[in-house]
């Protein structure tokens, strides 16, 4: 029995039709339901992270966000508290217990913790009178340029969903981080290196991993590319011994007209992402090297910032964070472990945390002073802090500690529009809890969104059937930072 073939336009369904017409109505339906700068931007040629307009006008054009990841105890380095060290070994009372929650609950209820003053010496320094304790001597020296924010609080207590939160605004996986937020919002002004950069330094990585400078549900061209402080900046990143640069263009070449191909098909964004990650890998063969090479800083800035060139630190990659964004890369994260002082083996705040304390003090101080001096401390905002701070009250480990703490502590910022020689803020006698000027999380999200130029309830992405934001259905501007 013969069976004719059938009309090729008969077998041709509507929805074929839409995602292979990608240059005709089939590209406009597709646009309709897509963001048209994500779906059809590779095939015109245009960069997911070319510069974009604020919403308004920006004070800020840069991040560094300087992450202390474990979370540093801020009773033992910016916030004083004298009544708390007379009341040293004495029990906390029942009322500030009353309804709070703790990582490690032994600790905190069934052996009654008791309240733990610090042994750190405290300074008053600058023309602002700030307070800083003896382990901060170089951050010290530039109190008269920092916001101090003594009232953050956050709402989770362990460590990985802890630094998601702060990262993403939520404690689950599946979230933006802020800095890509931030490049989706803005684009980079990097047309040779990624829009978000991440450098890590001390014993480990931070918990949590990746995620934490992920894109969520945002094009993975948004998210943080993690650069190696030495050696190769990426691994695998130079050309293949025996592959000349022709051939190596050949090959992206004919990926990327593939590639071209089945975007014009199904108007996946991902591929455009895809198109752009190709294209990046390939200019950075020649830009990261470049900019990761301490060889053209003068010998008085290494010394500044406190770096030998033979070993990585986290001074290194402060002297590297401010090369990127001279470059234009328009977010830049440093993690540096450990600061999760319980007390145990390698987590005293004893000789572990004046350890971990040095390892920052130098690098950090010279990263805002060098951006002040070149004159980019106007539009680089400059974030510092952990995940959460620590309790009043001391744990009872091997050594001396204290337990996560999500009620009140501390982090500054500097530059990018924020004030200088201020203190946002005060906790009450003992540390506790804020006594005045609370900051959330979330509030904390939209002042740095808006010092971008990005009003964070239109920063949205439809995802699921809702518009999604950095700080969710929360968060309110915190002007009191504003200069």
């Amino acid at each position: 029995m013969n069976i004719s073939s059938p009309d090729p336009l008969h077998a041709l369904t509507r929805r074929h039709f839409f995602s292979r017409c990608g240059l005709g109505l089939g590209s406009i339906a597709l646009a309709s339901l897509m963001d048209r700068t994500q779906a059809l931007g590779a095939a015109s040629g245009s960069h997911p992270l070319a510069p974009k307009p604020a919403q308004f006008p920006a004070r800020a054009k840069n991040v560094i966000y300087l992450f202390m990841a474990g979370g540093p105890s801020q009773l033992d380095l910016f916030d004083h508290k004298p009544r708390l060290n007379a009341l040293n070994g004495q029990p906390i009372p029942d009322s500030y217990l009353e309804g709070k929650r703790f990582a490690f609950m032994d600790s905190s209820f069934k052996n009654k913790s008791t309240l733990l003053g610090t042994k750190r010496a405290f300074r008053q320094h600058g023309e602002s009178g700030m307070w800083v304790s003896e382990l901060f001597p170089h951050t010290a020296g530039i109190v008269d340029d920092v916001t101090f924010v003594r009232t953050v609080a956050t709402n989770v207590f362990n460590h990985a969903p802890a630094k998601l939160f702060m990262n993403t605004g939520s404690a689950q996986f599946g979230r933006p981080s802020m800095g890509a937020w931030v490049t989706y919002g803005i684009g980079s002004a990097a047309d040779n290196l990624p829009g978000f950069v991440v450098l890590q330094s001390g014993p480990r990585g931070p918990r949590g991993g990746a995620v934490n400078w992920g894109s969520g549900f945002l094009p993975t061209s948004y998210q943080g590319v993690p650069l190696r402080g030495q050696g190769e900046p990426i691994l695998n990143l130079t050309t293949p011994e025996g592959i000349s640069e022709q051939r190596q263009q050949r090959a992206i070449a004919a990926v990327k007209d593939l590639n071209l191909q089945r975007l014009v098909e199904t108007g996946d964004p991902e591929i455009a992402t895809r198109i752009a990650a190709y294209e990046m890998a390939y200019r950075m063969q020649t830009s990261a090297p470049e900019a990761m090479d301490l060889a053209g800083e003068s010998e008085a800035t290494l010394k500044l910032y406190g770096v030998d060139k033979a070993k990585p630190s986290f001074a290194r990659n402060c002297l590297l964070a401010r090369r990127l964004i001279e470059r234009g890369v328009r977010f830049v994260q440093l993690y540096h472990t450990n600061w999760d002082s319980h007390g145990g083996p390698g987590e005293n705040l004893e000789n572990d945390f004046e350890k971990v304390c040095r390892e920052v003090d130098q690098g950090q101080a010279a990263l805002v002073r060098d951006l002040k001096s070149r004159g980019l401390l106007d539009d680089t905002l400059v974030v510092w802090g952990g995940e959460f701070g620590r309790t009043p009250m001391g744990e009872s480990r091997e050594k001396t500690g204290r337990n996560h703490h999500i009620d009140a502590f501390t982090m500054w910022l500097a530059g990018g529009g924020v004030k200088s020689g201020y203190v946002l803020g005060e906790t009450d006698e003992l540390g506790f809890g804020p006594a005045s000027d609370r900051v959330h999380v979330h509030d904390l999200h939209a002042t740095i969104l808006h010092l971008l130029g990005l009003d964070h309830k239109k920063l949205t992405f439809r995802f699921q059937g809702r518009d999604f934001r950095l700080t969710d259905v929360h968060g309110e501007l915190v002007t009191k930072l504003l200069a």
